[in-house]
């Protein structure tokens, strides 16, 4: 009986945090901040496509101009984040408008995720996986 009562609350523990380890959820750390919800997502190639399918933010090229060369995401705002004004760029861009932003795989988005939020801005979705990612998926880009 002792041995159960040990058990019981360990495997109910296990079992609630298996359940709530969403990795999607995981991913999306909206606060408050001044009033407002703050929303920087990681999102795969399919939902990053939706989004720019809907024509309701902003897209967002953070690579340099040889990687552009090679092709970006149609409609995209190219922004160098090597830049020294990089910074000041990005509020030429509407904060209140949702901007989905990538590279080549990842990484400097998301780096320039974490400066949109410390901007100001109010939801940035970063491209995981970059521009490689989308066209392994096989989707469009234009020169």
């Amino acid at each position: 009986m002792k041995k159960l009562m040990f058990i019981i609350p360990i495997a109910i523990t296990l079992t609630t945090l298996s359940c709530s380890n969403n990795s999607e959820q995981a991913t999306i750390p909206e606060v408050k901040e001044q009033g407002k919800t703050v929303v920087s997502k990681n999102v795969d190639v399919s939902k990053f496509l939706k989004l720019v399918n809907s024509k309701d933010g902003q897209i967002l090229d953070v690579r340099t101009p040889e990687e552009w060369a090679k092709g970006t995401i149609m409609g995209a705002i190219k922004m160098n984040i090597f830049d020294s004004d990089f910074n000041t760029q990005l509020n030429q861009l509407d904060k209140s408008q949702p901007v989905y932003v990538y590279c080549k795989s990842g990484g400097r988005s998301g780096k320039a995720a974490k400066i949109m939020k410390e901007l100001g801005f109010t939801t940035v979705y970063n491209l995981n996986g970059g521009i490689g990612a989308w066209n392994s998926a096989g989707h469009e880009t234009v020169k």
